[in-house]
């Protein structure tokens, strides 16, 4: 099934769409989705590919683009075409004027558009973004469509154009809290393509019910083109209570009498300190100093329990993996021996975030794409979906595809 993938950043929606990839054999119920391992890998396993491919991509960060090409290179050749440095908004004015921007036959359109003007940690605006599509500053009277935080409505365009069965979009928990934004989402999604898709009501994911060592919360909305939904889907989609069998959300595989939670001590398995490590990804960490706990990302991690959110941040917002006694550290062991105070690395990050440990994000710059450094790192990590979750919801629309969709 072709997937158009909107709003890309470094590709963790796009990695758990497809499958294929190695994560903490943890991350995986084995008592629900043991057909999910593809291989056992020991304290690893590489999870089952799935029925999705990604033929389009587009971000407006060239960070992002660089780290998303260099890990899907080897299995598409034409990553870099797939790949398009562009805003949202630039590529429905190309295509509304005629050009042929995307491609046919989209099965589904999934888009994590943007959360800053949404977030609790943010300014909140909201549709008032003071941020346009392309991030710069608007004038105070400047008042436009294309701020930062209607990005949405372009991606509804997008879905209008290409008219796919199923579209997915992601966001922060923070917008479902802010008035009746989440309703009114709701309902301009659900005008796609002249009113032709049902946009079932908007939940909240919690990350580590899914697999995934991380508190993050987010809000997913789904949305399904009425005239490909075979008659039995249709009358479930619209009541108000989804059967299980056609709810699009996926089981909660791990936490209560589930499977135990992933902890930060299972993510950061056989990762070495920074100064004794081969992986630049964890070679590399903030070395912005200590603010005192008044200010965000002064806190260390536990351990054993799940990580902290990993914010799209400066250097100074990155979490401790270790803090010194002086500042209130807790992991004394540590500190015995002789293990000193720094923040959480990039590769660190990147595993809360259960990327596969081959991402490397720390890139030279070539002739293709720029490099890319710590800072940036963080910040295309802090942005992404965390791939295990991405594989859950993929993996349960997968299983119901055919129940949901009439026959091409």
């Amino acid at each position: 099934m072709n997937l158009l993938s909107l709003f890309s950043g470094c590709g963790g929606m796009d990695i758990g769409f497809e499958g294929n990839f190695v994560c903490l054999k943890k991350s995986i119920n084995p008592v629900l989705h043991s057909d999910w391992v593809k291989e056992d890998l020991g304290e690893w396993v590489k999870v089952a590919p799935t029925i999705f491919n990604t033929v389009f991509a587009n971000d407006i960060r060239p960070d992002a683009k660089a780290a998303w090409v260099s890990y899907f290179h080897s299995s598409k050749p034409d990553a870099n075409s797939i790949y398009h440095l562009e805003s949202v908004v630039d590529l429905v004015k190309r295509a509304k004027n005629g050009e042929k921007v995307f491609p046919e036959n989209i099965d589904i359109v999934t888009g994590g558009f943007p959360c800053q003007d949404f977030s609790i940690a943010g300014k909140r605006l909201g549709f008032n973004s003071h941020k346009s599509h392309l991030g710069a500053a608007l004038a105070a009277d400047e008042a436009s469509i294309e701020n930062r935080g209607q990005l949405y409505m372009w991606m509804r365009e997008v879905i209008s154009l290409t008219s796919p069965k199923l579209f997915i979009a992601e966001n922060v928990k923070g917008l479902t809290n802010l008035q009746d934004v989440k309703e009114i989402i709701e309902h301009d999604f659900s005008t796609a393509g002249n009113g032709g898709y049902i946009v079932v009501t908007a939940k909240v994911l919690y990350a580590p019910d899914y697999g995934v060592p991380q508190s993050r919360e987010r809000v997913i909305f789904f949305g399904f083109k009425k005239s490909a939904l075979t008659e039995e889907a249709l009358n479930a989609l619209t009541q108000s209570t989804i059967p299980d069998t056609f709810d699009p959300y996926p089981q909660k595989t791990h936490g209560s009498t589930l499977y135990p939670y992933v902890t930060c001590t299972d993510a950061f398995v056989n990762l070495l300190e920074p100064e004794f490590s081969s992986d630049l990804s964890q070679q590399k960490y903030s070395k912005a100093k200590y603010m005192g706990k008044h200010c965000q990302g002064q806190t260390e991690i536990k351990l054993n329990s799940v990580g902290p959110t990993i914010r799209s941040e400066h250097h100074g917002n990155i979490e401790y993996r270790r803090l010194s006694k002086e500042h209130g550290g807790n992991h004394l062991e540590e500190l015995a021996m002789g293990l000193s105070e720094r923040r959480l690395t990039v590769r660190e990050c990147a595993r809360l975030q259960t990327f596969p440990d081959e991402y490397q994000f720390i890139l030279p710059k070539t002739a293709e794409n720029k490099s890319v450094s710590s800072s940036d790192a963080y910040k295309i990590i802090g942005n992404a979906v965390p791939c295990v979750l991405a594989y859950n919801i993929a993996k349960n629309i997968e299983s119901k595809w055919l129940a949901y969709f009439k026959e091409a």
